[in-house]
């Protein structure tokens, strides 16, 4: 019962000084807030370069072009072998008539063009002029280079396997591209956590210099080092929870509208946000968890480094 009076009386003087010292603690709550909000981009932005990635990944494919004569027979025999090369996911065979069609639902130029190839309503397969494919995706995009190599060894005379593809230098810049930005956004998290807690630890300790005599009568009292350290460690606590409720708020609401939109995507269907549940709660969390962590921090140091106790 004592431990819990003595902790309740702390969490109390806490809460009291933030409010009695508010010209300063607006200074620090105003810090996290700026800081947070920062974070919060950076944070989202790190978090959809990864999916962006993850999405590149799975999209990537290889097309191997066959030769406009191919066979389903033989189409079939190297679909078995490339099934066999270490690091293929999936194989799957077009023929041009799908290809055809395909292409014609895509866009109106393509059906008034194709549609030339059907004789009362039926395709004429000798008039298509293009290459069925063998679609492969690898296991993963460390593997796709190895793949591909394979898929060529396959056919070396180039008699059935004309072409094989998969936009190796874009995917390459791309994955490269999000890398970087990853790398950035991580970088500026924790520099403004380690700025933020600095700023914090010296406003505390105008706090502290500015109580030095209700510090001296507690000692006098006999209050133990622990039992004057805590009081400013549960301060940075509210700091941090306090400065961190706007961030929250904009990240919700904000994360949210942009998602709506921009129909979920940015530029294309293929980069695609994440959606906004349960993914904003885990960002506000992050929020939340750093402002506190923040706040305790700089209160601990300030107190370690700038009082005699």
């Amino acid at each position: 019962m004592k431990a819990i009076r003595i902790f309740g009386r702390n969490i109390r003087d806490a809460f009291k000084s933030v409010f009695r010292n508010f010209s300063l603690s607006f200074a620090s709550i105003s810090c996290i807030t700026i800081t947070l909000l920062v974070v919060s981009i950076a944070v989202i932005l790190s978090y959809n370069v990864n999916n962006f990635t993850r999405l590149v990944e799975q999209d990537v494919t290889i097309v191997a072009f066959l030769d406009t004569k191919t066979d389903e027979d033989t189409a079939k025999q190297y679909l078995e072998k490339i099934k066999s090369i270490d690091g293929v996911e999936s194989v799957e065979h077009q023929t041009k008539i799908q290809i055809a069609e395909e292409m014609m639902e895509s866009s109106e130029t393509y059906n008034n063009i194709m549609s030339q190839w059907k004789v009362d309503g039926k395709w004429v397969e000798d008039e298509i002029p293009l290459r069925p494919t063998l679609l492969v995706r690898a296991t993963s995009l460390s593997k796709i280079d190895n793949v591909a190599d394979e898929i060529e060894k396959l056919d070396p005379e180039k008699e059935t396997i004309k072409l094989v593809q998969y936009g190796e230098d874009m995917v390459k810049q791309l994955i490269s591209l999000f890398d970087v930005i990853r790398k950035i956004s991580i970088g500026v998290v924790v520099a403004l956590i380690l700025v933020t807690a600095f700023l914090i630890a010296n406003t505390i300790k105008i706090t502290i210099f500015s109580r030095k005599r209700e510090i001296e009568i507690m000692r006098l009292v006999g209050a133990s080092n622990m039992n004057i350290k805590i009081p400013f460690v549960f301060e940075g606590l509210f700091l941090g929870i306090l400065g961190s409720i706007i961030p929250i708020l904009v990240t919700t609401y904000g994360y949210v509208a942009i998602f709506e939109n921009f129909n979920g995507q940015i530029f294309s269907p293929f980069i695609r946000l994440i959606a906004p549940e349960p993914f904003i709660y885990l960002v506000s969390g992050i929020l939340l968890l750093i402002g506190m962590l923040v706040g305790m921090f700089g209160s601990l140091v300030a107190v370690k480094k700038h009082l005699k106790i």
